[in-house]
């Protein structure tokens, strides 16, 4: 018996993994037609089919190709069978003729194998804004983006979009075939998400069993409050241990127990040499497995969830990209001490040295340190191997460039763009140390500590060439930024230097009793 193939699909082309999207829920218009069609939310019911041919997992060695008439033929790696796609469909048979006779083909007789079938209820899909802001409990910096999302089987899974693709592409998903992230519902938790979290309206918050946060955004609220209750009813029935609705023709994608603790019970009659047949192998009756299920999951329910472990304190959070707010709190300072390390470090090397702060360090090597500070207790940076003072400004500069929220906090960017554009010298510069007095305590005491080291970093601008302007525009995209990417950027980055310029020419009017 030959192995199993998979019949041609239309267009004699492989099936590749495309997004479970129905044409039926998209209109057949034209491109114009298309630009003008409304961004809105697609939630099929009941019009998700498979093709006229139904999609089987090849065996191996068999793949797909097309000869120059168009036809696809099927050829295999391990042998020298091929065949015809035509014959495939009509399911006949036909004898090797001649050698090098050309159109003659012969046709293995094989049964299709239905089992492999797959198939899923497509629960919801649509176009999404989202971000990803912690992978595995780490934090990371926001970077909203649209995707075509899809939410199938308990799995919410965001496709990657090609820059190369129109706005309108996202009309048509079968173009867009790249996962870029896919989150796994059993354990997850979603809910609205606060207003410290994201200034957008209509946020989710979406946070999983193994520490990852999304936040998932869309400008119509009953779009965003229909996917809340279809991702929150999917979490539930997976809670339940209830598997999701699947099409009559799919196979329940939850592996059995007994293929689980198959080679637990092989061990077992290894130590029996009276256990043989196929008794050996079995599990016992229904019920025996039955308990070991419901065993199982109320093991995987009761474990903790990363966020958990790390709210008790039995997990720490790194110092690299941690919340300043989180790392002080954590080490029962206003300052984190890796900032006052390098600050000390630096001074004591002198402030003489040309292009400090200007010049990167080792980009390696400053790796290397950053792993030191995050997972060992003791940081000597008198150590031979951070000889360099580059590499110790270039990692103080990283520490604050992957803070989640920088030193000034993204709700007053607006407040301090509003003030640089004062006019007047004297209610500009009040403004200013008025906003900066109302920092968290942490952002002004770090800010207190870092700009005064700065001022003394420019007293020596004859030494090392590191006047006022040079370090402002070093430091100000670093300490300043803007919650989401704007179109423009480039004026808010001639603001965000000039407000680190003035703070360093005002800082005894600023911070009078440092």
């Amino acid at each position: 018996c030959g192995p199993d193939l998979s019949p041609g699909l239309p267009g004699g082309g492989e099936p590749h993994p495309s997004p479970p999207t129905p044409e039926t829920d998209y209109l057949d218009l034209s491109p114009e037609e298309l630009d003008g069609y409304p961004e809105e939310d697609y939630s099929p019911v009941g019009s998700y089919e498979q093709s006229t041919y139904p999609y089987l997992l090849p065996s191996p060695g068999w793949c797909s190709q097309n000869n120059p008439e168009g036809q696809a033929f099927y050829p295999d790696h391990f042998a020298s069978d091929t065949v015809r796609s035509a014959a495939l469909a009509g399911g006949g048979e036909s004898l090797e003729g001649d050698e090098g006779q050309a159109g003659v083909w012969e046709v293995l007789s094989t049964s299709f194998p239905w089992e492999m079938l797959t198939g899923q209820t497509l629960d919801k899909a649509g176009v999404l804004y989202r971000t990803k802001t912690a992978d595995k409990g780490k934090r990371l910096r926001k970077n909203w983006s649209s995707s075509w999302t899809v939410l199938e089987g308990g799995i919410l899974t965001f496709f990657k979009e090609s820059k190369h693709l129109s706005s309108s592409s996202l009309k048509h998903p079968s173009m867009l075939t790249t996962p870029e992230h896919t989150v796994d519902l059993r354990g997850a938790a979603v809910s609205w998400a606060p207003k410290e979290k994201s200034s957008k309206k209509n946020v989710l918050e979406l946070k999983t069993r193994d520490g990852s946060e999304f936040l998932i955004q869309h400008d119509s609220e009953p779009i965003v409050a229909t996917w809340q209750k279809t991702i929150a009813d999917n979490i539930s029935r997976l809670v339940r241990g209830l598997p999701p609705e699947e099409n009559s023709l799919s196979v329940p994608r939850t592996v059995p127990v007994s293929s689980l603790l198959g080679p637990l019970t092989v061990k077992c009659s290894l130590l029996s040499p009276a256990a043989s047949g196929p008794a050996a192998y079995s599990l016992g009756s229904e019920s025996d497995t039955s308990k070991v299920r419901n065993r199982l999951r109320k093991l995987l329910q009761k474990r903790p969830p990363l966020q958990f472990l790390r709210e008790r304190g039995y997990i720490k959070d790194q110092v690299f990209g941690c919340s300043l707010q989180a790392l002080c709190e954590r080490e029962h300072r206003t300052v984190p001490w890796f900032v006052q390390q390098c600050i000390q470090t630096v001074e004591h090397r002198g402030l003489d040295i040309d292009g400090l702060y200007r010049i990167s360090g080792n980009l390696a090597t400053i790796q290397k340190l950053r792993y030191k500070v995050d997972h060992e207790e003791h940081l000597d940076l008198d150590d031979g191997r951070w000889e360099d003072v580059h590499v110790i400004t270039g990692a103080l500069k990283l520490f604050f460039r992957e803070l989640p929220e920088p030193l000034f906090p993204f709700s007053y960017f607006d407040k301090f763009i509003t003030a640089i554009k004062i006019h007047d010298q004297a209610k500009r510069s009040r403004c200013i140390r008025d906003l900066v007095c109302s920092l968290p305590e942490v952002s002004h005491d770090t800010m207190k500590v870092l700009f005064q080291h700065l001022c003394r970093v420019i007293d020596y601008k004859e030494q090392n060439r590191m006047s006022v302007q040079s370090v402002a525009i070093v430091f100000g995209p670093t300490l300043l930024r803007p919650e989401t990417e704007e179109v423009n950027m480039a004026m808010h980055m001639v603001f965000q230097n000039q407000i680190v310029e003035h703070i360093l020419n005002q800082y005894s009017y600023i911070f009078p009793d440092s």
